[in-house]
């Protein structure tokens, strides 16, 4: 029993997610020697080739590799974007047409019927 309890106190359990693509999540639960960092945790997955040149953090806070993890952390991989968020706002608001003030509503297209 002391001999397990030597052995939680040496290691720390923490997470590493990744998403490669939208609506895509991959998750590993490791248990990593005490002082180790976010590139101990990528080799010990194996995602090192797989992530190369993406950013990392943990707790959504970007981090460099040498970070040193502390218990229950969670390592996230960060893909880049594909499209600046501002310009995508701007984008559906155009297609969306103007904002109209509160409880004015736009008058319904008609079809005009012939007889």
């Amino acid at each position: 029993m002391v001999r397990d309890k030597v052995l939680t106190e040496a290691t720390i359990q923490v997470e590493v997610v990744f998403s490669p693509a939208p609506r895509q999540v991959e998750q590993v639960t490791l248990m990593l020697p005490q002082g180790a960092c976010v590139r101990d945790a990528l080799v010990a997955c194996g995602w090192t080739e797989r992530v190369a040149g993406l950013s990392v953090g943990v707790w959504g806070r970007k981090s460099a590799m040498g970070h040193v993890l502390r218990e229950h952390d969670r390592v996230e991989i960060y893909r880049g974007l594909k499209v600046d968020p501002k310009e995508a706002r701007r984008v559906r608001y155009r297609a969306h047409g103007e904002k109209l003030p509160r409880g004015i509503h736009r008058a319904k297209a008609r079809t005009a019927s012939i007889t």
